[in-house]
C-alpha cells in the first residue's frame, strides 16, 4: 500500500507537471494566451502587440533602440524635434547626458511599469525637464511662477514635437479670430492625381466591362455598387483589386489596397487600427480596445473594408458612421450634438460647400499635402493616432483650417470641452500666446 501511495503521488505530480508545461507551451504558441507571461501591464500605445514579444525584445539583449525606430523613426524624423539625438551626442552636452541619456527611447519610456507610467508612455517623473532647465526662471521672467511639472500639461512644451507651439510660429498667428473667414479643409481627388501620373483621363467603367473570371458568381447588387464608385470612375476593374500574384482572391486585404493607396495603408498600419496587422498578428477587434466600444462591434475585424465597405467605398460613411458604429466613449457619443456635426450634416445635405463640414475623419484622419515626382497631391493620413500623441499636433494639421491659433490651443487644453466634442467655448486659457506678445512688446520698447 505504501508503495502504491508513493507511486500514485509521483504519477499525479508528473501529470500536473506535464499539464502545466503543456499549457504554458500552448500559451506561448497562442496569441492571446501569451499575456500570462507579461511582467506587468503594457502602455496604451503598445498593448495591442504585447504578445508579439520580438517586436520590441531581442532575446538575451533586452529592448534595442532599433526596435523603437522600426515603428517610430518616421514620426521622429518629421517632428522638428528640439531634443534631437544630435543634441545629446554633442560633447558639450556630456554633463546633461550623464543626468538624462535621451539618446535612447527606453530612458524615458519603459514598458510593463503601469504604476509609474504617465501619459504618452512616460516613465520618468513629470518634472524631468528640471534636470536641464533649472535656470529657465532666471532666463525667462514669465516662467518664474510655473512649476516644472507643468511644462507639457499646461499646453506649452512637448519633448519631441513643438511644431504648433514654438515661439516663431506663435508670433506669426497672434490675434487671430476664433473662427476664420474661410473655414474649409483640403479635398483629396484621386482621379485627378491618377490622370496626372498616367498622362490621360481614365475611362469610366460600366457593369458590362467588369473583368471577373467567368467562374466567379457575381452579385448584381455588388456590381451596381462598384459601378457608382470612384473606383469604376477611375477605371479600376475587378481584377485590379481581387487578383494578387496572378491568383483571384475573393477577400481583398490591405496589400491589394496598397497598390494605389500606399500612403493610406502605411498610415493605417502605423495606427491602432492596423498595428496588429503590421506585426503579422490577427486584425484588431473592438473587444480588446481600452476605450469603451459598442458590444455589437466587439468581434469585428478592423481592415480597410471595415470602414470603406467593400464595393461601395463610401467616404461619407467612413468619415462618421463607421466610427460611431464601434466607438462608445463620451467624446464620440457627444459628436452628434456638437456644432461640428451640424456643419457636417449641412455639407452632406448640399446646404454648404464641400470641405466645410467637420466629421470624425476631418480631425482624426487629417488631409496632408504630399509631393511625388514634383506633383502635389492631397492624401488622408490614416494613422488616427498620429495627431493625438500629444493632441497639440492637431493644431496645425486640423484646427487651424478653421480656427485661430489661440482658440485652438485653449480648446485642446480643455478636457471638459473635449469630452463634449467641442460643444461650447474653451474654459481654459493657455498663456503661450500672451507670453509671446509680452516678449515682442519688450523688444519694441
Amino acid at each position: 500500500m505504501h508503495w502504491m501511495r508513493k507511486h500514485f503521488s509521483w504519477f499525479c505530480g508528473l501529470l500536473i507537471t506535464i499539464g502545466v508545461g503543456g499549457y504554458l507551451t500552448f500559451s506561448l504558441l497562442t496569441d492571446r494566451n501569451r499575456t500570462i507571461f507579461l511582467p506587468g501591464e503594457t502602455s496604451h500605445g503598445h498593448y495591442q502587440i504585447e504578445t508579439k514579444c520580438d517586436a520590441c525584445h531581442t532575446p538575451m539583449m533586452g529592448v534595442k533602440q532599433e526596435a523603437c525606430l522600426q515603428c517610430h523613426a518616421e514620426e521622429l524624423r518629421i517632428a522638428n524635434d528640439t531634443h534631437s539625438e544630435r543634441k545629446f551626442t554633442d560633447p558639450r552636452n556630456a554633463d546633461r547626458v550623464a543626468v538624462l541619456d535621451a539618446r535612447k527611447c527606453i530612458t524615458c519610456h519603459v514598458e510593463h511599469e503601469s504604476d509609474m507610467t504617465y501619459s504618452m508612455g512616460l516613465t520618468l517623473p513629470e518634472d524631468y525637464c528640471f534636470r536641464c532647465h533649472v535656470d529657465v526662471g532666471t532666463e525667462r521672467p514669465s516662467h518664474r511662477d510655473l512649476g516644472f511639472d507643468t511644462c507639457a500639461s499646461a499646453g506649452c512644451h512637448n519633448f519631441h514635437d513643438n511644431r504648433a507651439l514654438y515661439e516663431d510660429f506663435l508670433s506669426k498667428h497672434l490675434d487671430e479670430p476664433d473662427i476664420l473667414d474661410e473655414a474649409t479643409v483640403p479635398i483629396p481627388n484621386m482621379i485627378q492625381i491618377r490622370q496626372l501620373f498616367e498622362g490621360s483621363k481614365p475611362k469610366p467603367l460600366r457593369i458590362a466591362e467588369q473583368d471577373a473570371p467567368p467562374e466567379i458568381d457575381l452579385n448584381e447588387i455588388l456590381l451596381h455598387e462598384w459601378e457608382s464608385t470612384a473606383h469604376a470612375q477611375a477605371g479600376v476593374n475587378c481584377q485590379d483589386c481581387h487578383t494578387q500574384k496572378g491568383i483571384w482572391k475573393n477577400k481583398v486585404t490591405h496589400e491589394a489596397c496598397r497598390t494605389c493607396h500606399s500612403n493610406e495603408v502605411d498610415g493605417f498600419l502605423a495606427g491602432r487600427h492596423g498595428m496588429r496587422l503590421a506585426q503579422a498578428l490577427s486584425p484588431m477587434t473592438p473587444d480588446i480596445a481600452r476605450l469603451p466600444m459598442k458590444s455589437s462591434a466587439h468581434h469585428r475585424n478592423l481592415t480597410c473594408v471595415s470602414c470603406h465597405n467593400a464595393h461601395q467605398f463610401d467616404r461619407q460613411y467612413a468619415a462618421v458612421d463607421a466610427c460611431l458604429s464601434c466607438h462608445n466613449d463620451t467624446h464620440s457619443l457627444a459628436y452628434t450634438e456638437s456644432p461640428h456635426f451640424g456643419l457636417w450634416e449641412a455639407e452632406t445635405n448640399g446646404g454648404r460647400e464641400v470641405g466645410s463640414g467637420v466629421s470624425c475623419a476631418t480631425c482624426h484622419l487629417p488631409r496632408e499635402t504630399h509631393k511625388q515626382d514634383g506633383i502635389e497631391k492631397i492624401v488622408v493620413q490614416h494613422n488616427q493616432n498620429d495627431n493625438l500623441r500629444p493632441n497639440e499636433k492637431m493644431i496645425r494639421s486640423v484646427c487651424m483650417n478653421c480656427h485661430g491659433l489661440g482658440f485652438s490651443i485653449n480648446a485642446l487644453a480643455d478636457t471638459r470641452l473635449i469630452e463634449s466634442n467641442f460643444n461650447g467655448a474653451p474654459s481654459r486659457h493657455i498663456r503661450s500666446v500672451d507670453m509671446v506678445k509680452q516678449r515682442l512688446k519688450r523688444r519694441i520698447e
